[in-house]
C-alpha cells in the first residue's frame, strides 16, 4: 500500500468512526428526548386528571397502577415497590420481620393460627394450630380480613401484644413479646436411615448457605454417608447463597454461574471461594416444576459438574437476574438486569419475554432450537427450558375426593378434633393412623358436604353434551343413565377405595398439630416416591456411575 493510499485509508476510517459516534450520540439523544417527552406528558395528565376529573382521585394509587401496568409489559419479575411496601419486600428477600412468628389464615369461620413456627413467640407462648383469633390488644378482629389481622400482629421487636383466641370450647388470652422473626431456609433436616441424610431447602434468603452447612455438618457427625438435598417447590432468592451452597460440595476456584446483561457492571463470574465440606459424599438433588432461580443454579451447577444425580421433574426455567435499585421518596424498583449462565454455558430461561410482548402470548424456546452443552464428563444437557432431571419421577396425583376433603377443611377440622382428644402421639416417623381412627373420620364426615366430580363423571358429562346433538341420543340415553348410576355407586365407596392416600393426608395434618412444620415435612417423606428412588441410586453405586459418566442421547 503506497503513502497516498494509506493516508486515504486512515482518513476514511476516521470519518467512519466520527460518523458512527455521531450517530450513536444522536440515537442516545433521541432516546433521552423521548423519555423526557413522555414523562412530561404523564405528569401533565395526572395534574389535569386531579383538576378536572368529575370525582376525587387518589394520585398515588393512580400512578402506582400506571407504573405497574407499564412494568407488566416487560416480565413478571420487574416490579415497583412503593415506600409503604418496603417492609414486605424486605421480608421476602431477608426472611425477617417483627412479629409473633406464626402463619395465619381464614378457614371459613374466621382467622386462625395455621402454623406457629418453632422457637418463636407464638409457639413458645402456647398458641396452637386452629386457635381462632378474636382480639389483638383491644381490637376485635373476628370479622377483619386476614391482611389487617396480620398487620396488627406485626410490630417492632420487643414490643408487647395480647392475643385472645378461641380453642375448642375455651377462650384463652396470651401475652406475647414480639421478636425479630427470621424464617428458616432449612425448615427440616434429619436421618432417613442410618446412612442417609436429608435436607429440605425451601428458600434462599439471608443465611441459607449457613443453614445448609450446619445441617450437613450435623448429619455427618451423626454418621451419614449419603445425602438428599431437596429443593422442590423452592422459588429461589439470593444468588450468592446459591453459590455458597454449591461450594459445600465442589472444590474451591470452580465457576458456579455467570451473569451477563446490557451494562458491564452487572456482568460477573461467581466462583467457589472456600474448601468444600464434602466433595465426595454421594448426593441426590430433588427438583420439580416449582424449583426456580437460585434453586436451579444449585441443581444445574451440580449437574454440570456431574456432582449429583438429579431426580424429579423439569424445573421452572427462570434464568433472569434482578437487581434492587433505590428510587426517590424511599421507593424501590426490582429490575431484571441480566441472565445467568451455569458452568456448562447454558441459560435455562424458558420464556422469551421479548417475543411474548410482540405476539401477546408466552413464548417458549421450541425443542428444535434448544442448544446442546456438555457437562464435565461430556453428558449432553440442553438450554432454554429449565433443568431436566437425570431421571423423572411422576407427580403424585390425588383423587378428586382427596382434594375435596382438603379444600372443604374436613381434614383440617378432623385433625384439630383429634388433637383436642389426644394429648400426645408418637414421633412423626412412628405415628400411624389406626383403622379405628379412619372409621372415626368417616363418622366425622356424616352430614358434611364434600360433593365432588370424579374424572369419570366429567368425561360422561362431556360425552352426554356431545351426544345430545345426535339423532340417536334418545336410543342410548337409558344406557348412559345406567352408567352414571354405577359411577355414583362407586363414588360412595371412594372413602374406602382411596383410603391409602386419604390416610396419608390425615396423618400429615395430625402430626402438624403436635410437631408443627418440621413434623409435617418428616411425616410426608415416608411415602415419597422421589425419596424411594433416591435410595435405589444410593444402593447401586454402579447405577450412579453410569448416569453421571454416560452421554445423554
Amino acid at each position: 500500500m503506497n503513502t497516498n493510499s494509506r493516508k486515504s485509508f486512515f482518513i476514511g476510517g476516521f470519518v467512519i468512526l466520527v460518523l458512527s459516534m455521531t450517530l450513536a450520540f444522536q440515537v442516545k439523544n433521541d432516546k433521552l428526548f423521548a423519555l423526557a417527552k413522555n414523562i412530561d406528558i404523564f405528569a401533565t395528565l395526572i395534574r389535569e386528571l386531579d383538576s378536572y376529573y368529575v370525582d376525587e382521585i387518589d394520585p398515588d394509587q393512580l400512578v402506582s397502577v400506571g407504573i405497574s401496568a407499564m412494568l407488566e409489559e416487560l416480565d413478571p419479575y420487574t416490579e415497583y415497590i412503593p415506600e409503604e411496601e418496603s417492609d414486605d419486600f424486605r421480608m421476602l428477600t431477608t426472611g425477617e420481620y417483627g412479629g409473633i412468628g406464626a402463619l395465619i389464615g381464614n378457614r371459613g369461620g374466621g382467622n386462625m393460627i395455621l402454623m406457629p413456627y418453632t422457637g418463636f413467640p407464638a409457639q413458645s407462648t402456647g398458641l396452637r394450630i386452629a386457635d381462632m383469633i378474636l382480639k389483638i390488644d383491644s381490637v376485635d378482629v373476628a370479622s377483619k380480613p386476614t391482611s389487617q389481622v396480620s398487620e396488627l400482629l406485626k410490630g417492632p421487636a420487643n414490643t408487647p401484644v395480647k392475643v385472645v383466641v378461641k380453642r375448642d370450647q375455651d377462650t384463652l388470652e396470651f401475652s406475647l413479646i414480639r421478636k425479630k422473626i427470621s424464617l428458616k431456609n432449612v425448615p427440616y433436616y434429619g436421618k432417613l436411615d442410618e446412612k442417609t441424610g436429608y435436607i429440605k431447602l425451601s428458600d434462599f434468603t439471608t443465611n441459607a448457605s449457613a443453614e445448609v452447612r450446619n445441617a450437613l455438618v450435623d448429619l455427618k457427625s451423626q454418621g451419614i454417608s449419603r445425602l438428599i438435598l431437596d429443593v422442590r417447590d423452592n422459588p429461589g432468592g439470593l444468588l450468592n447463597e446459591a453459590v455458597e451452597i454449591v461450594n459445600l460440595f465442589i472444590p474451591k476456584g470452580k465457576e458456579v454461574v455467570k451473569t451477563i446483561g446490557k451494562l458491564q457492571n452487572v456482568n460477573f463470574t461467581y466462583k467457589t471461594t472456600k474448601t468444600p465440606v464434602d466433595k465426595d459424599i454421594p448426593l441426590v438433588v430433588l427438583i420439580n416444576e416449582r424449583s426456580a432461580s437460585a434453586a436451579e443454579i444449585v441443581a444445574g451447577a451440580l449437574q454440570d459438574y456431574d456432582r449429583a444425580v438429579l431426580l424429579g421433574r423439569r424445573s421452572f426455567g427462570k434464568g433472569l437476574v434482578q437487581t434492587t435499585i433505590p428510587l426517590t421518596y424511599n421507593a424501590q424498583a426490582k429490575i431484571t438486569t441480566a441472565k445467568y449462565y451455569i458452568p456448562s454455558g447454558r441459560c435455562i430461561q424458558a420464556i422469551d419475554y421479548t417475543q411474548s410482548r410482540e405476539n401477546g402470548s408466552l413464548t417458549t424456546v421450541p425443542d428444535s432450537l434448544r442448544k446442546e452443552f456438555r457437562t464435565a464428563n461430556g453428558r449432553i444437557v440442553l438450554d432454554g427450558a429449565g433443568i431436566e432431571p437425570d431421571e423423572s419421577v411422576e407427580e403424585v396425583r390425588y383423587a378428586p375426593i382427596s382434594y375435596t376433603l382438603v379444600a372443604g377443611n374436613h381434614v383440617f377440622d378432623f385433625a384439630t378434633q383429634y388433637f383436642y382428644a389426644h394429648p400426645k402421639i408418637p414421633a412423626p416417623n412412628e405415628f400411624q393412623l389406626s383403622d379405628q381412627d379412619y372409621e372415626d373420620f368417616k363418622k366425622f364426615l356424616v352430614g358434611k358436604d364434600y360433593d365432588y366430580t370424579t374424572y369419570t363423571e366429567k368425561s360422561l358429562k362431556d360425552l352426554e353434551e356431545y351426544l345430545e346433538k345426535e339423532e340417536y341420543f334418545k336410543e342410548i340415553q337409558g344406557q348412559l343413565d345406567a352408567i352414571k348410576n354405577k359411577v355414583n355407586h362407586s363414588k360412595e365407596n371412594d372413602l374406602n377405595s382411596h383410603q391409602s392416600e386419604i390416610r396419608k393426608i390425615l396423618r400429615e395434618e395430625i402430626v402438624s398439630r403436635y410437631y408443627f412444620q418440621e413434623g409435617m415435612i418428616a411425616a410426608g417423606l415416608e411415602d415419597d416416591p422421589a425419596i424411594a428412588m433416591a435410595k435405589t441410586y444410593f444402593d447401586s453405586p454402579r447405577k450412579v456411575g453410569s448416569v453421571l459418566a454416560s452421554s445423554k442421547k
